[in-house]
C-alpha cells in the first residue's frame, strides 16, 4: 500500500499538476503585484510547503483555505498556489508517510483537504478572465477506466475552463459510458489519463474505441500521466495524437491540434 501511494503521488498527481502551469499567465499577472522584489508575491519554498502539509493533516479545510487567502492577499498568484504549493504538498504528504511521520489515514485526509481547496479556488481562478468569454471548444477529460487517481485531472480541468473551454470532467466513466458519451455529444478533444504501465493495453483499447464511435470523426486525443511523461514515444503506440510535458504546453497543444483541423470538419455537416 505504501509503494502504491508513493507511485500515485510521485507519478500521477505531480506530473498532471505540472501540466496545469500556465507560465504566460503568471508573467502577465505579475505585472499587477504590489509586493516589491517578488513577482510571485510570497516565495513558496520548502518551509511553506512543510507548514502547509502539516496543516492539511492536523487542521480542517477551512484553515487551509485561510492560509491560501493570506498568501493571495500578499500578492501570490493562483497559478503559483496551484503549482508551487498544492503540487509539492501532495508530494510531501507521500514523503511523510514513507518516513513514518504520518500514517495512511492522515495522508488520505490531507489529500481530501487538498481537493477541497482546489474546488473552492476553482471559481476564483475562472473569474480571473472575462466571465462572458466562450471559446466554443469542448473537451472531455477522463481517467482510463480502472484508473483511480483523479486529483491532477481535476486541476487541469480548471485551466481549460479558464481559457473558455466547455469542459466535461468525469472521473467515474466506464468504457461503455465513455463510448456512449462521445457517440452522443460533440467533443473537439478527448483527454485521457493513466498512472501505470499495467494499463497501457487498456489505453490503446480506449483510444481505438473513442475514434471508432466518436460523433466528431476528427476528434483529437491527448494522453497524460506518469507513463507518458517518462515515455512520450508511447503516444504513437497507443494511437493518441499528443501529450504534454508541462503547464505551458497543455492547453496550447490542445488548441494547436484543434486549429490544424479547423475547416476540415463542422459539427453538423462532417467532412467538407
Amino acid at each position: 500500500m505504501r509503494k502504491e501511494l508513493s507511485h500515485v503521488i510521485e507519478g500521477e498527481i505531480i506530473p498532471r499538476l505540472m501540466m496545469a502551469h500556465r507560465s504566460e499567465e503568471a508573467v502577465r499577472g505579475s505585472a499587477a503585484k504590489d509586493v516589491p522584489g517578488d513577482p510571485e508575491g510570497v516565495s513558496i519554498g520548502v518551509p511553506v510547503v512543510e507548514e502547509f502539509s502539516r496543516m492539511v493533516i492536523e487542521h480542517d479545510a477551512a484553515a487551509a483555505l485561510a492560509y491560501v487567502d493570506t498568501l493571495r492577499a500578499q500578492g501570490t498568484a493562483l497559478e503559483s498556489v496551484f503549482v508551487h504549493l498544492l503540487a509539492p504538498t501532495a508530494k510531501r504528504l507521500g514523503e511523510l508517510w514513507e518516513e513514518d511521520q504520518a500514517d495512511f489515514t492522515e495522508v488520505t485526509v490531507g489529500l481530501c483537504r487538498l481537493q477541497h481547496v482546489l474546488r473552492e479556488l476553482g471559481g476564483a481562478f475562472e473569474g480571473e478572465v472575462d466571465p462572458h468569454r466562450v471559446s466554443g471548444k469542448r473537451i472531455l477529460m477522463s481517467p482510463i477506466p480502472g484508473e483511480q487517481h483523479t486529483f491532477g485531472l481535476m486541476m487541469i480541468s480548471e485551466f481549460f475552463r479558464r481559457e473558455g473551454w466547455d469542459v466535461t470532467c468525469d472521473p467515474s466513466l466506464s468504457m461503455r459510458d465513455l463510448n456512449h458519451l462521445v457517440r452522443q455529444e460533440w467533443f473537439d478533444i478527448v483527454a485521457l489519463s493513466v498512472s501505470c504501465q499495467t494499463l497501457l493495453d487498456k489505453v490503446t483499447t480506449t483510444v481505438r474505441g473513442v475514434r471508432r464511435v466518436s460523433r466528431n470523426a476528427s476528434v483529437g486525443i491527448i494522453v497524460g500521466g506518469r507513463l507518458f511523461t517518462e515515455n512520450p514515444q508511447l503516444v504513437s503506440v497507443v494511437g493518441a495524437d499528443d501529450t504534454a510535458q508541462d503547464g505551458a504546453s497543455a492547453v496550447r497543444r490542445a488548441e494547436a491540434m484543434l486549429a490544424r483541423r479547423t475547416g476540415c470538419f463542422t459539427r453538423d455537416m462532417g467532412p467538407i
